[in-house]
């Protein structure tokens, strides 16, 4: 009877456990609907900045399997990215708590070393996004465990290789400023083998850095320079930071005025209503003081007034005619305002020799202030970026002798 018993009760817990695994294998069942996939999709849509897509392709992974580590790292990471949209501090706080909870649980949930990988890297990435106290030093240890590795890359699914740490590290820098160290980053991507996941990425952002490390050789930019040269476009409130905080042109114009009586009435004719309550206001105020070619208030038709826009973006074109009358006033040379006038032919074929921008293009790239593409071109109506903003100024500078 005892046995008759225990078979019967064997039966009834084997048919339980049975069920259960059952209604758990039953939660994702179709090929594509499993954890790993879902884990690659959620990784792809952070990149293309799909943050909501992202999460709900991470949540997916780890209803899947709840101890898929993996996933939790993406969660780390994209809300680490959700938080930083938002502006209401305690909501953000909440964001930031959750982000850091999801990094516990992927180092509790790892299996392996490439889980580990996946996890040291989602710490560089929320401590780059999130910011906060010693940020820095904080991916830099992060980076220093995952270089202590020995993580088999195929295992690597999404990250590929071991280089990516160094180009989450190289992002990392490049977020703190820190151009020469992001440029050498980028470096050790490059030459960590032929060719990677990340070879295109770092070699976009190597460039980046490079050419605002040189830019930067030689002058002492302040913050608001290194803020800007980090910029793919630059506004006319950047460029008129510039001017003022990088080429010092109130201190450089007034030295070229000699009686003080003159300078004391400088003023502008009136103040745009649109600069107000903008952070670079006291320099745009001196840019207009100083009637500065090319940032001069504009007429907005649907205003009916005429404003500074500060948000506009300068093309190369207007960067050369405002570099142009800057030129001018530094040098008193007023024939360089049509020193090119009745030129036959541009060497530029994107710029007419009847185009408004024509004699400050010429004046600009004759000097070595701008330059032209190598296909020719000069991109006349291409936005000026941080770094190519920095570097003009610099051989503005050289030009004119100002030290």
């Amino acid at each position: 009877m005892r046995k008759v018993f225990f078979g019967i009760l064997s039966i009834i817990v084997l048919t339980f456990i049975t069920s259960c695994s059952t209604a758990v294998s039953k939660r994702c069942t179709s090929p594509e609907d499993n954890s790993e996939h879902h884990y690659l999709m959620g990784m792809k849509a952070l990149e293309e900045g799909k943050l909501t897509l992202a999460k709900e392709k991470f949540d997916r992974a780890i209803y899947c399997d709840e101890k898929f580590s993996r996933a939790q790292s993406g969660l780390a990471i994209v809300t680490a990215e959700i938080a930083k949209t938002y502006e209401d501090l305690k909501l953000r706080e909440v964001q930031v708590e959750r982000a850091f909870e999801f990094l516990k649980k992927a180092k509790g949930t790892a299996d392996d070393n490439a889980d580990m990988f996946d996890y040291y890297l989602a710490r560089m990435r929320v401590y780059t996004a999130l910011k906060g106290k010693e940020w820095l030093r904080k991916v830099e240890k992060a980076f220093k465990d995952v270089k202590n590795i020995d993580v088999d890359e195929k295992k690597l699914v999404y990250y590929k290789g071991k280089e990516a740490a160094d180009y989450f590290m190289g992002i990392a820098y490049l977020e703190a400023l820190e151009f020469q160290k992001a440029r050498d980053k980028f470096a050790d991507v490059l030459n960590s083998k032929r060719e990677g996941k990340w070879h295109g990425l770092a070699d976009k952002m190597w460039k980046k850095t490079d050419k605002i490390v040189r830019a930067m050789a030689g002058i002492t930019v302040g913050d608001v320079g290194k803020k800007i040269a980090v910029k793919d476009s630059i506004t006319r409130g950047d460029l008129s930071a510039l001017l003022i905080d990088e080429l010092q042109i109130d201190k450089l114009f007034s030295g070229r005025i000699p009686v003080q009586s003159q300078i004391d009435v400088l003023k502008p004719e009136f103040i745009p209503a649109d600069i107000m309550n903008h952070p670079f206001k006291q320099e745009i105020v001196t840019i207009l003081k100083f009637k500065v070619r090319g940032l001069e208030p504009k007429f907005d038709e649907t205003t009916k007034a005429y404003l500074f826009k500060p948000n506009d973006f300068v093309s190369r074109g207007e960067m050369a005619f405002i570099l142009e009358d800057v030129l001018i006033k530094l040098t008193g040379d007023e024939k360089l305002a049509t020193a090119y006038f009745g030129t036959e032919k541009s060497p530029f074929p994107d710029v007419k020799n009847t185009s408004p921008f024509f004699n400050a293009v010429m004046n600009m790239t004759s000097r070595g202030i701008m330059e032209g593409e190598l296909s020719g071109e000069f991109r006349i109506n291409a936005p000026v970026d941080g770094a190519e903003a920095l570097l003009a100024i610099r051989m503005l500078r050289q030009r004119v002798n100002i030290y």
